[in-house]
């Protein structure tokens, strides 16, 4: 498995993209995208000989990641990319890791299945197993 994001919380997207954008020079390659399942909007960010970067911002009150967001945000979790997901998800619970949400179609990702696992030392990852990404406009 090798890193293909960091996923960061915001309260705002917008803010969010001004800050990477301002602070760091990334730059935005991808439309905002509503995920319906997890009810938050995403949008990937990147920069020559960097991670990618994907903005998490709450869609509404009750998104799993409203609370973090009031908080402040910040690191929500590494997203590894694997040959299968399928395959991957028993591996990485047989080393300790917790599923916390099963594959599923993933708005951002052209709805190829990701899931979540909270790995040892609280480390929450993402997997998926496709390099699309929706709206991404190199």
């Amino acid at each position: 498995m090798t890193i293909d994001h960091i996923g960061i919380v915001v309260h705002n997207l917008e803010e969010g993209i001004k800050q990477w954008t301002n602070l760091f020079g990334y730059t935005q390659k991808s439309e905002a995208v509503l995920n319906s399942i997890q009810k938050l909007h995403v949008v990937f960010l990147a920069k020559a000989d960097s991670l990618t970067v994907k903005l998490i911002s709450p869609a509404s009150d009750d998104s799993p990641i409203s609370v973090f967001a009031l908080k402040g945000g910040g690191l929500h979790h590494l997203c590894f990319k694997c040959d299968n997901i399928v395959a991957q998800v028993p591996v990485l619970q047989e080393n300790g890791a917790r599923l916390i949400v099963p594959p599923q179609p993933g708005e951002a990702f052209n709805n190829h299945d990701v899931a979540f696992l909270l790995a040892p030392n609280n480390l929450n990852i993402e997997i998926i197993d496709t390099n699309e990404k929706i709206g991404w406009n190199c």
